[in-house]
């Protein structure tokens, strides 16, 4: 192959590639080619042409894979529906399944909350057939899609109503828009958050219409700080929980029942951007605490804003629950139809949601909630058989140990509180912990790097053979 590449280099200098190239098949005979192809003839003419002049643009440029190419002795146009063929497969799947061994649970580059199987058959339900979506089957008319799920989401935080729309950053900005737009909103400074890929809390209120009034210090606000910024171009209060951080030492919060105290005595309303949003005592259950929806409603905030895939275990949503009067205004809201949610979503959360209303099981049934909850004689159990299958998969010199390690429950939640778990550590004596992350990443098993080592963490796999794949390590 390395002299026929040389040839090559040799002929073109003196003159001779052009006729190397003209060796190469036309777009329409690979086409007709194609028609004989099994995996290829099913495939439009269009996509398929796209791809050939890709591949044939690469060879023309490429005098190396060109001299290999015609090197092999096989037709050029084999060659060339060759690499079609590698090309389709490598765009058949752009959402690739991968095994999460990095320790965090909801991990917002991974796709955050698994779907219980209730939630996933309820979306392939509304995919199949048409649905009630916004269709009241009773008067035979127009319904509204929030029926779907308001019922629910009203008997599990006490809220007189609710409506959804596609993430909790969404919820926020159609929360502001609606209520303060050219107005101000009242935040103390240290809830001025910055969430995943550098978006900000200020940023966000400013595209919403809404002028931000800052109150208190980083650490320290209090009760006059709130009181003293009110005034005329007031809308709302806001409380933002700091669930991506936390600030401790010489510290001073307002809890809600007071704010929302101050505003009633001001004629304002308190929202509140919860976050994560739990539906059930975490901390009864052994986990960390997070603040109760339920609980923030009856502490008086008019609305509560908070996603419905983070603790809720459910499809990615802003969910916003709170006052009757105030979600109509919400939907009123032209950006309401923007961002609303479409019928699989909604299908989704509906089933997430009827777990926590009807089933004795559903922290069993919620992968999210399962996988919190997991004991650490389960863990090892899995470590072990893990630990067979990679031995006998990866072989000598590598050694995989079991170790202990410290899981997250991620996407922002607790972001101090580490989960007791466990890890295969993987090490070889010639290679690097991040050269055999990336052969793992190659065999789509996601780890991470820590001391020097690769740690596969179990947390997150309830079932060792997804570990069973054979990483390349060229």
């Amino acid at each position: 192959m390395a002299s026929g590449a040389r040839k090559l280099k040799r002929t073109a200098a003196d003159g001779e590639r052009p006729a190397a190239l003209r060796n190469l098949p036309s777009v329409e005979a690979c086409l007709g080619a194609a028609e004989r192809d099994a995996a290829l003839a099913p495939l439009s003419h269009e996509y398929l042409k796209t791809l050939m002049r890709r591949v044939l643009r690469e060879l023309r440029g490429e005098p190396e894979a060109l001299a290999a190419a015609l090197a092999t002795g096989e037709p050029p146009v084999e060659e060339i529906l060759r690499r079609v063929r590698l090309a389709v497969a490598a765009e058949d799947e752009p959402l690739q399944s991968v095994v999460n061994a990095t320790g965090v649970v909801i991990h917002t580059n991974l796709g955050r909350a698994l779907l219980a199987e209730s939630a996933i058959a309820a979306m392939v339900r509304a995919a199949r057939a048409p649905v009630n979506l916004e269709y009241d089957l009773a008067r035979g008319e127009r319904g509204d899609r929030d029926d779907v799920v308001q019922k629910a989401l009203c008997a599990l935080t006490g809220a007189e109503a609710a409506t959804v729309v596609n993430n909790n950053a969404a919820a926020l900005l159609l929360v502001l828009n609606t209520l303060a737009d050219g107005r101000e909103v009242i935040v103390s400074r240290g809830e001025l958050i910055e969430i995943g890929g550098s978006f900000r809390l200020p940023e966000l209120m400013a595209r919403s219409g809404a002028r931000l009034r800052e109150v208190g210090a980083t650490n320290r606000t209090h009760a006059a700080d709130y009181v003293a910024a009110i005034g005329p171009a007031t809308a709302l209060l806001m409380k933002v929980h700091p669930s991506n951080y936390q600030i401790t030492g010489y510290t001073a919060v307002v809890e809600l029942a007071e704010l929302a105290a101050i505003a009633r005595a001001h004629e304002l309303e308190v929202v509140e951007d919860l976050g994560a949003g739990a539906l059930i005592d975490l901390g009864a259950l052994g986990l960390p605490r997070e603040p109760l929806v339920r609980e923030r409603i009856a502490a008086g905030a008019a609305l509560v804003t908070f996603s419905g895939d983070k603790l809720l275990g459910g499809p990615q949503a802003g969910i916003i629950v709170g006052r009757r009067q105030l979600i109509e205004r919400l939907k009123h809201n032209p950006l309401w139809r923007a961002l609303r949610c479409d019928k699989l979503r909604l299908a989704a959360l509906a089933a997430t949601l009827q777990l926590y209303q009807r089933s004795r099981t559903h922290t069993a049934e919620l992968p999210t909630l399962r996988m919190l909850l997991r004991t650490p004689a389960e863990l090892t159990a899995v470590a072990a058989r893990a630990r067979e299958i990679l031995i006998e998969r990866l072989g000598p010199p590598f050694a995989i140990a079991i170790v202990a390690s410290a899981a997250q429950i991620g996407s922002g939640s607790q972001p101090v509180a580490r989960l007791e778990s466990c890890a295969l550590r993987v090490t070889h004596p010639h290679l690097s912990a991040n050269a055999i992350a990336a052969a793992f990443r190659r065999a789509k098993v996601i780890g991470r790097v820590h001391d020097d080592a690769f740690l596969l963490d179990l947390r997150a796999i309830e079932d060792p053979a997804l570990l069973a794949v054979t990483p390349s390590f060229d």
